[in-house]
């Protein structure tokens, strides 16, 4: 039930899409799915829903931070619509802006109503920058120690349905190892 899907090096490979949601303060993953879909812009809705479901005391979802491959007009409007602040990248940005471009005053706010507009102003200013900064220390760590350091880099299983379960005993690892790091600081 896997795919042929692009993979990082140009090249093609026989695989799934693993996604995960993670809070950014605690680092902890709270919600998994595997997909055989290459692209991750249909991935935003199930993750909403799954997001939504959860208990209302684990808190509500204020903001989403995800990379270029999660970008669509119609993501940023269904996040709108739900209450939650996207802050999706819309292109891949330069890592070192020129000096005079990290110091320059912050934009003008739009006049219109679009929502991608605004995300895109939101993603321009210090603070816009600093929250979608986040992404970098919590989600991109959370895979690469689970393939790394976790040594969790291929599934054992075959088909979608015990695939869909191997990730989520993988991230529930993650969570058991990350809360056993909360509680001893």
């Amino acid at each position: 039930q896997s795919r042929i899907m692009p993979v990082t090096g140009k090249g093609f490979d026989q695989c799934y899409n693993a996604q995960a949601a993670v809070d950014t303060e605690s680092m902890l993953v709270t919600s998994v799915h595997v997909t055989q879909a290459t692209n991750d812009k249909q991935q935003v809705m199930p993750l909403l829903n799954a997001l939504t479901a959860l208990p209302a005391s684990l808190g509500k979802v204020t903001h989403l931070l995800a990379d270029t491959g999660y970008f669509s007009a119609e993501n940023v409007k269904v996040c709108g619509q739900q209450g939650i602040e996207p802050l999706i990248a819309m292109k891949r940005d330069v890592h070192h802006q020129p000096l005079f471009e990290r110091f320059a005053a912050e934009p003008m706010a739009p006049d219109s109503e679009d929502p991608v507009e605004h995300m895109a102003y939101r993603l321009k200013t210090q603070a816009g920058r600093a929250r979608y900064a986040l992404r970098k220390h919590t989600v991109e760590p959370v895979f690469g120690i689970i393939k790394h350091v976790m040594g969790f880099r291929q599934f054992s299983l075959r088909g979608l349905a015990n695939v869909s379960g191997e990730w989520r005993l993988a991230t529930l690892a993650w969570n058991i190892k990350r809360m056993h790091r909360l509680v001893a600081s």
